[in-house]
């Protein structure tokens, strides 16, 4: 089969580009460790998002990284907490990364992906979530928080 006759080369060279930029936004050249560190974000978000933003959020992204984002969903089971530790442990956990590193590597890879999706489309997504993870994943430094006053905002 010739590389004009994939019918999927268009879909790969799409995560690709995607990816990429993702790999540029973290200083890495570790493509394997950017797609980990995508696919932790694009789970932590995806699960605190009621089904139908999460639809819209997968809208936005290449086929390939939309089958990542739907990979072990269970719509039935969301949103699940948005408290900004469970998010980070989730993040951190998927990414292979500590939670002290979790907070800065979400931010840019929400940057990364602000550039690639429709311009304020994850600023829709992220203004159902508290102003504590909205502060976590677009990188502002709200100074010293309390989780437990924080939560309730």
């Amino acid at each position: 089969m010739s590389h004009s006759d994939d019918p999927f080369v268009h879909a790969m060279d799409t995560a690709h580009v995607w990816l990429r930029r993702i790999t540029d936004d973290l200083a890495t050249e570790d493509r394997a460790f950017a797609y980990r560190v995508t696919r932790a974000w694009l789970h932590a978000v995806r699960d605190r998002l009621e089904v139908a933003s999460a639809a819209q959020l997968s809208a936005q992204l290449p086929e390939l990284l939309r089958g990542v984002f739907f990979e072990g969903w269970v719509p039935a089971k969301v949103p699940v907490s948005q408290r900004v530790s469970e998010f980070l442990a989730q993040f951190a956990m998927e990414a292979g990364v500590t939670e002290d590193e979790a907070a800065g590597l979400a931010w840019l890879v929400t940057d990364a992906l602000r550039g690639l999706c429709s311009p304020g489309q994850l600023d829709r997504v992220a203004a159902v979530f508290p102003v504590d993870l909205r502060n976590v994943l677009f990188g502002v430094d709200a100074g010293p928080f309390d989780e437990d006053t924080a939560d309730k905002m």
